[in-house]
């Protein structure tokens, strides 16, 4: 066989591989469709997680279900992910914590950016400062002096070693000179419970996960984690206006399949993806966890995910974090 003939041959066969795979998102979804969770029921990943579970379910026409695998700073359901078959049925709303601080201090079997497709950004949420509602810290300064007087470190929860939570605490500490006790937890929600219960002092949550204890009063927010006021809490200031300057760490919650899914597939789930975050519930939805919406490409956001990883790689060297 020639040169000419081998070309053809290789030339028909990507056209044959490409043509199915066409096929193949033409019916996609032929099954169920599950999106995991790496944190348990309640909170922002998986308030959005149900929202867009509902709306795909619709627009695919099949069903669509949220399943909760907590643990590991939100990294076992992304290992579960990444190993999964590569026929885009396994979703993954992942957040910062999982693909971009986790693999730089946790020992894993996956490589975030080599072994999931990235489909797109779903929103980004401030961090959130949070104190029980029956603490006596009005804002940052009060809770300042009273740590300064305090002879042991303030304890603050998070969702897990290497979750935004805990980097935004290391992020305070350093900006304050200040100590801290780290308590880590499953999920932000058995963390607020604590925070409720007088357990620990103060948890720098997702405004996505907290929103709605400071909704019902149990949760008092004294700063918000961004360089501007959140639309949903216009009358909380942020902490470089408190005098707390470089412990900004904002969160964002994206979405992704098994790297080696075919790309007409993935383009399907980004365009999916797109129409759910246009529509006004969503807008809604997001805004009311003090959100928002930044629409990108696959290109763009897998770009996005990829300098994210390595600026929280550069944070997480520069503070000696290390698994415990």
């Amino acid at each position: 066989m020639n040169v000419f003939s081998r070309a053809a041959v290789a030339c028909a066969a990507v056209v044959s591989m490409w043509s199915c795979h066409v096929a193949a998102a033409e019916n996609y979804p032929s099954q169920p469709v599950r999106i995991l969770v790496g944190s348990p029921p309640g909170g922002g990943t998986d308030i959005l997680a149900r929202l867009l579970a509902e709306r795909f379910g619709k627009d695919f026409d099949q069903s669509v279900v949220v399943e909760n695998r907590p643990g590991a700073s939100n990294t076992i359901a992304a290992d579960v992910a990444a190993r999964a078959d590569k026929d885009g049925l396994t979703l993954l709303l992942a957040t910062t914590t999982a693909q971009a601080i986790a693999p730089h201090i946790l020992k894993l079997k996956y490589d975030p950016l080599r072994d999931l497709q990235p489909i797109g950004l779903v929103a980004v949420m401030p961090s959130v400062l949070v104190v029980s509602a029956s603490s006596p810290y009005k804002n940052v300064d009060g809770l300042l002096q009273a740590m300064r007087q305090q002879s042991q470190p303030f304890r603050y929860g998070s969702s897990g070693m290497g979750s935004t939570q805990h980097v935004s605490g290391v992020a305070f500490a350093a900006a304050t000179g200040l100590r801290l006790d780290h308590v880590p937890y499953k999920g932000s929600a058995q963390a607020q419970i604590d925070l409720i219960g007088g357990q620990i002092e103060m948890i720098f949550d997702s405004s996505s996960s907290a929103m709605p204890q400071i909704r019902s009063g149990k949760l008092r927010p004294l700063a918000v984690s961004a360089q501007s006021r959140a639309a949903e809490l216009p009358d909380v200031p942020t902490l470089t206006e408190q005098g707390v300057k470089g412990a900004d760490v904002s969160i964002w919650y994206a979405l992704y399949t098994t790297a080696g899914t075919p790309a007409p597939i993935v383009q399907k789930l980004s365009d999916a993806l797109q129409a759910v975050l246009q529509t006004p519930e969503a807008r809604e939805r997001i805004a009311a966890l003090g959100g928002e919406i930044r629409p990108m490409s696959i290109e763009q956001f897998a770009q996005f995910n990829k300098e994210e990883f390595d600026r929280y790689g550069k944070l997480v060297a520069n503070a000696g974090l290390k698994a415990q």
